[in-house]
């Protein structure tokens, strides 16, 4: 069976000239064969090839019979990055010889896109690698066994039930974004969708974490056969947050009743239910029409978009980047294959921790927020565009190399600096990553705590450095409430105009608190109205009153807000 280094590289701006078997390209008539996920590759392969699509080396059936008796591994979160990382990783292990079986995939936010993105297509997707210089790998993931659509304790619920019964299940790993974590209002309060839950018990539980804990019940009452539970979200200390929300939510169980404290202790015991630390890294956007009329063009023909009822977005195809990286703790009480055979790093938690931190705090999330929030405000279409504007290229390299290195911990499996310099000179100015501000700026008042927060609270700390040195940070902040001007959820961009902004648990409140602030008019009341929202440690990890920091993220604002087109003077003045 051909390798996916048998397959060509395709070009993102014009098919490439493909040849060979029966059905190369026609440029004349403007015709290939078409070729669709849910065919036998195995039968017909030169047609794949002949696509520029690499397809697997195992028979699928055979793989889902495999992993029917023998589920080592489900994931919840069925979205795109679990088919731009995970699902590869799982087809990896098949290919290297490492596991018979697949990786089965569970969605309870947006049960929809089991339906409609992966039984249409027998589980199967296409992973397409946008290179930089324009070049596309393609290759068909068909590593993923089953999918499960949670939306009730139903038939699909047994079937679910039934894989975390089987103590040969060794592992569970998650990427729910960090809002699938909270149980609780910042008062304490339950969140609305969470009470019926915890008020209920397992069998009301649909929820990703009542969910999750509702089945882990069914594996302790099976038995108690040992499990790792691996969050592989975008933030930090993943796994001690993946912890505190099943336990808290086996608390309430238990105090009402629902559950024993033996139920308790099982979750609390590391060597029968370990949380992992994770850091996880592949920059994975929505579907993008660009490359769906490529893959249309080379002979693919799954290519339509689809949007959920609940405005998820996902295709047939998964396009991200070349670049990517996981990290996991090695704390896998159960046993697991040999990840690294598939490009996994393990190691102890101290270095998981540093590695995550050192992303997530200084080397790329900061970054992203950065660009983000001056993308919307200059009305860029493209995180490559923000980057490719001189002005912000500054503002990342600072905060990058100036104010992120000197607070960062090398975690010695790979160096910060080149992370850093991959991120600025490679993968964010990718003309080809169809990713885009609005992406980026989602929830920014959950990610400013630790995107900024951390660092802030290490200069705050230390004995040598100066938080009143930091620009690019506080230049950010301010940027970003200047953005918030506005209301119902829209905000003003640099030029006056009007921009929907992306959703954020926290934009109404933050907008009512800076109503009567607007672009160009009177900002007596501007230090006033931005005192209280800075002093929100939810927010920014500290009171930022109490810092330097205050003062200049206020003075930032001021000159933001006086008028318009002030945003790039503004920036390049405070560089200096």
């Amino acid at each position: 069976m051909l390798k996916a280094s048998d397959y060509p590289s395709v070009s993102l701006r014009e098919p490439a000239p493909l040849t060979g078997g029966a059905h190369q390209w026609d440029y004349k008539k403007g015709n290939i064969m078409t070729v669709h996920l849910t065919d036998d590759f195995a039968a017909n392969y030169a047609a794949w090839r002949d696509a520029g699509i690499a397809v697997p080396g195992f028979d699928p059936k055979a793989v889902r019979n495999y992993t029917e008796q023998h589920p080592y591994w489900i994931h919840f979160g069925a979205g795109n990055l679990f088919r731009a990382v995970h699902a590869p990783i799982a087809q990896d292990l098949i290919e290297n010889g490492e596991t018979k079986a697949g990786i089965l995939v569970a969605e309870t936010f947006d049960a929809d896109i089991i339906d409609l993105a992966y039984k249409p297509f027998d589980n199967r997707c296409l992973q397409v690698v946008l290179n930089a210089d324009g070049s596309v790998d393609s290759r068909l993931i068909a590593s993923v066994a089953d999918a499960f659509g949670i939306r009730a304790h139903d038939g699909e619920w047994d079937r679910l039930a039934k894989v975390f019964r089987d103590p040969q299940l060794q592992f569970v790993t998650v990427t729910i974004t960090e809002k699938g974590y909270a149980l609780t209002r910042p008062d304490g309060e339950l969140l609305p969708w969470i009470k019926p839950e915890a008020d209920g018990g397992p069998d009301k539980a649909v929820s990703a974490m009542g969910a999750i804990t509702a089945l882990l019940f069914e594996r302790f009452k099976a038995g108690a056969a040992p499990i790792a539970m691996v969050s592989t979200d975008n933030f930090s200390q993943n796994g001690d947050r993946f912890a505190a929300a099943i336990r808290q939510m086996a608390g309430w169980w238990h105090a009402n009743g629902f559950v024993g404290s033996d139920f308790l202790d099982y979750v609390k015991n590391p060597a029968k239910v370990s949380f992992p630390l994770s850091m996880i890294d592949r920059i994975t956007p929505n579907p993008a029409e660009a490359v769906s009329e490529l893959l249309a063009k080379q002979g693919f023909g799954d290519t339509e978009i689809i949007h959920t009822p609940k405005r998820t977005n996902v295709a047939p195809f998964a396009n991200t980047e070349k670049t990517w990286y996981l990290v996991i703790e090695d704390a896998f009480p159960n046993g697991r294959p040999d990840l690294t055979k598939a490009g996994v790093y393990l190691a102890d938690r101290d270095t998981v921790n540093e590695a995550d931190e050192m992303k997530v705090t200084t080397c790329l999330n900061p970054l992203h927020t950065a660009l983000a929030t001056f993308g919307m405000l200059l009305g860029y279409p493209s995180m490559s565009k923000t980057i490719a504007d001189p002005t912000l290229r500054k503002l990342v390299e600072r905060l990058g190399y100036t104010e992120g290195l000197p607070v960062v911990t090398d975690p010695g499996i790979f160096s910060p600096k080149e992370f850093l310099r991959q991120v600025i000179e490679e993968r964010v100015p990718n003309p080809n990553i169809p990713d885009t501000p609005a992406r980026i700026s989602t929830d920014t008042s959950q990610k400013i705590p630790i995107r900024y927060g951390v660092t802030i609270g290490k200069y705050l700390k230390s004995d040598t450095l100066d938080a009143g040195s930091l620009v690019a940070i506080p230049l950010t902040i301010a940027g970003w409430l200047r953005l918030l001007l506005g209301a119902d959820g829209k905000g003003t961009r640099d030029d006056g105009s009007e921009v929907t902004l992306s959703s954020d648990p926290r934009l109404a409140d933050l907008q009512a608190a800076l109503a009567g602030l607007t672009v160009g008019g009177d900002l007596a009341d501007a230090d006033a109205k931005l005192r209280p929202i800075l002093a929100d440690a939810a927010i920014f990890g500290t009171d930022l009153n109490a810092t330097p920091l205050a003062d200049k993220i206020i003075g930032y604002f001021r000159e933001f807000a006086a008028g318009t087109g002030t945003v790039d003077a503004t920036i390049a003045k405070a560089l200096k």
